[in-house]
């Protein structure tokens, strides 16, 4: 049942990783097609710029969870590489429960009044030319909170498995 759940929350973390690294693409094909219009054809637009930042928002969004199930965030190895397997486990899982779920924990409940009223709102570009979806850009930041805190749980399950394992 552990796996099942850990490699449920894998895979999933694991597509969005990949979507991720298909918009980074995306992006760059946006900014280059931004810049032709402006300095070939003397074109501008507002909304195409505002979609880079959207664009970059869902990198990191589903970026920051594939981050975490790769072991690409920062880690300070002073010590840490000296523990024992089961030791190692154990600073982990205090980790995940101290920092990353708690630290997630408060994201969301710090921001979820922000995100809400954007959404009652439907809280739009402030230039009338922009994209009217500020509220969707603004949801990820839950969605991040959400994405890292699950990819956590995964984290503290296989840590607690390493550590019964001894």
């Amino acid at each position: 049942m552990l796996d099942r759940v850990i490699n449920s929350i894998d895979y999933l973390t694991e597509r969005l990783g990949r979507i991720g690294s298909w918009l980074a693409f995306l992006m760059v094909v946006v900014m280059v097609v931004i810049v032709l219009l402006r300095y070939v054809f003397q074109i501008g637009s507002i909304a195409l710029q505002e979609s880079v930042m959207y664009i970059n928002a869902l990198i990191f969004t589903v970026g920051v969870a594939y981050t975490l199930k790769e072991q690409g965030h920062v880690r300070v190895d002073v010590f840490y590489n000296r523990l024992s397997s089961k030791a190692q486990a154990l600073v982990d899982m205090f980790g995940c429960i101290t920092f990353l779920l708690l630290t997630a924990g408060f994201i969301i409940w710090s921001s979820w009044d922000y995100v809400g009223v954007s959404w009652r709102i439907r809280e739009g570009s402030a230039e009338s030319s922009g994209l009217p979806f500020v509220y969707l850009l603004k949801t990820t930041i839950l969605a991040i909170a959400i994405l890292l805190a699950v990819q956590g749980i995964a984290e503290f399950l296989k840590s607690l498995k390493r550590f019964k394992q001894g």
